[in-house]
């Protein structure tokens, strides 16, 4: 008797499992047809907004319910004209936007080996500055770790033509390796300055086992701040951008 009612209750959770798991499902599978159709209703001049409902067309009085493509879809111009054409939309929110087939495209395009190089050679002629400045001024200017880290990306981004995230984890570690750098730099900079040596034969001259503990030594909490914005920057603007303007041309 016990082993009846204690399968029954496993049969009835599993049924209710069941049908919540098919519940969440069907919920889901309206979302997003329902993200569908406001493609279209958000653009067209037949739409009317219901506050308790959201957007309903003004024509039925319901909400839209049409597959693939809506008869009755006419386009509304203002809307077009207030489409921003000037902010960058975020890197994610782009890849969800184009199509698959756009999507195959800017793919097509994209030159990573070219990416990196440039990334490479912009991060050693920031870190060169980075060094020059910090031993001219006697002063290590954070902020040139966000230069760095910009430089290191936007040239990424105009050479590389990058929708793939391997563009942006690139641009993030070639600018923190510049920051890196560029310690070093000021470092052999103060030596050959106090040392009265050229800056080649201190590169030379330098013990490479002593580096990791100078550069421990005279890192600070704020290095670490400038570095992390410094990849953040470096890993932010080395994709490809898109403003909600140009994502309308190409999925119109």
């Amino acid at each position: 008797m016990l082993r009846l009612i204690f399968l029954r209750k496993i049969l009835a959770h599993k049924t209710a499992t069941f049908h919540i798991q098919t519940r969440w499902q069907t919920l889901k599978k309206t979302k997003m047809i329902r993200e569908q159709h406001l493609k279209f209703c958000k653009k067209c001049v037949n739409r009317r907004l219901d506050m308790k409902v959201g957007l309903l067309c003004n024509l039925t009085g319901e909400m839209a319910d049409f597959e693939n493509e809506c008869k009755s879809f006419k386009l509304d111009e203002s809307v077009i004209e207030k489409i921003d054409n000037t902010e960058a939309v975020e890197h994610n929110d782009v890849l969800n936007k184009l199509s698959e087939k756009n999507l195959e495209k800017f793919k097509s395009e994209q030159e990573f080996p070219k990416a990196i190089l440039i990334g490479i050679i912009v991060g050693i002629i920031g870190a060169l500055l980075w060094g020059t400045i910090t031993v001219a001024t006697g002063f290590q200017i954070g902020y040139m770790a966000i230069a760095i880290g910009a430089g290191v990306g936007l040239s990424m981004r105009f050479i590389g033509k990058g929708i793939d995230q391997v563009f942006g984890i690139s641009g993030g570690v070639i600018a923190l390796l510049s920051c890196l750098l560029g310690n070093f730099f000021s470092i052999i900079g103060y030596i050959a300055n106090s040392e009265g040596l050229g800056y080649f034969e201190t590169l030379n001259l330098f013990d490479y086992n002593q580096l990791v503990p100078i550069m421990t030594e005279t890192f600070s909490g704020m290095d670490l701040l400038f570095y992390g914005i410094a990849a953040y920057e470096g890993y932010k603007l080395s994709f490809r951008t898109f403003t909600e303007k140009d994502l309308y041309e190409l999925e119109k």
